[in-house]
């Protein structure tokens, strides 16, 4: 089985240099804001998150440093393939077919619907890259709706749809099952403490010494959360998740700038077979605020939502 997504970080991809904690300059970003958190999905990077911000943590906590950061879609399919005879970056070969949202190897994906639904939904569509190859657009088709959970202004709720459109005989050929991302989602390295979430208020410490390799853990309430010294946290809640999750640091330091190397990383997975024209749907939240804050939202989510999974057809396309 290929290594996940997050083993992105350990690419000689040239990372852009650090800028100020704001707004990515030259960058077309849609935000909700409900004066409690502020979400954003960004036309330049895949329409991926890239900013994730509250009344309490103010800052942009979201990494962004290069196409396999961010919060975002990340799925493998297919056979292991030595591509390197068609310019298949050495450092990521033998791959798996593995569009992402963000992007490949030094190239952002290509997005082809980026809105306001309306006062509380953005939604973006992505034409992704696949990983191992530069500026390769995959044959699939990755849809994103980013909204506030209703009567929790400190939730974001995200809907993910991925749509698989290869050719039944191409060269990755049929289904296997493989670890997915649901989804992969990289902080800013100050957030440097990580909790999973046992319910009732309680918590466990999850260490890891810095990867990749990332560390693995089976929080019991679908939920993890990362907090920074400051006792500011991020939490990620989803019930989608069948398998461990994995998590760690990369880089050493506290940094709190999101086009740093060093990040810190978490990602529930899932185990799904993807054939060539699968369609594979979930949902994720994510949850801001402190410790005691964020477990009495993480309560409220597993009470409504502990028993949703992703759903996966080869039925097409409907939203």
């Amino acid at each position: 089985m290929p290594r996940l997504a997050g083993f992105f970080l350990a690419t000689a991809l040239a990372l852009r240099a650090a800028t100020p904690n704001a707004t990515p300059q030259g960058e077309e970003l849609l935000l909700l804001d409900n004066g409690t958190v502020r979400v954003g999905i960004d036309r330049a990077k895949g329409g991926a998150i890239t900013w994730l911000s509250s009344a309490g943590y103010p800052r942009n906590l979201v990494n962004y440093a290069d196409p396999g950061r961010l919060i975002q879609q990340s799925y493998y399919a297919g056979k292991v393939l030595d591509r390197r005879a068609d310019g298949q970056s050495k450092a990521w070969s033998p791959w798996a077919w593995n569009p992402i949202q963000g992007g490949g190897v030094g190239s952002w994906a290509r997005v082809t619907e980026f809105r306001r639904l309306d006062e509380h939904t953005l939604f973006a569509e992505t034409i992704p890259n696949l990983w191992d190859m530069p500026n390769e657009p995959a044959a699939a088709v990755m849809r994103q709706w980013t909204a506030f959970e209703p009567s929790s202004p400190d939730v974001v709720v995200v809907r993910c749809e991925f749509v698989a459109r290869r050719e039944a005989d191409d060269r990755w050929g049929p289904a296997v099952p493989r670890h997915q991302e649901v989804p992969a989602c990289y902080f800013t390295r100050n957030f440097s403490t990580v909790k999973s979430y046992l319910g009732d208020g309680a918590w466990r410490t999850e260490t890891q010494p810095p990867g990749p390799p990332w560390g693995k853990a089976r929080p019991p309430r679908a939920a993890m959360a990362l907090f920074a010294s400051g006792g500011a946290g991020v939490a990620v809640f989803s019930p989608a998740a069948t398998q461990h999750w994995n998590f760690g640091p990369h880089g050493g330091g506290a940094t709190d700038q999101p086009a740093a190397g060093p990040c810190m990383h978490v990602a529930p997975i899932d185990r799904v077979a993807l054939g060539p024209r699968s369609t594979y749907r979930f949902r994720y939240w994510i949850v801001l605020g402190t410790e005691p804050q964020i477990a009495a939202r993480l309560d409220e989510l597993w009470k409504k939502y502990s028993g949703e999974s992703a759903q996966l057809s080869e039925a097409g396309e409907a939203r």
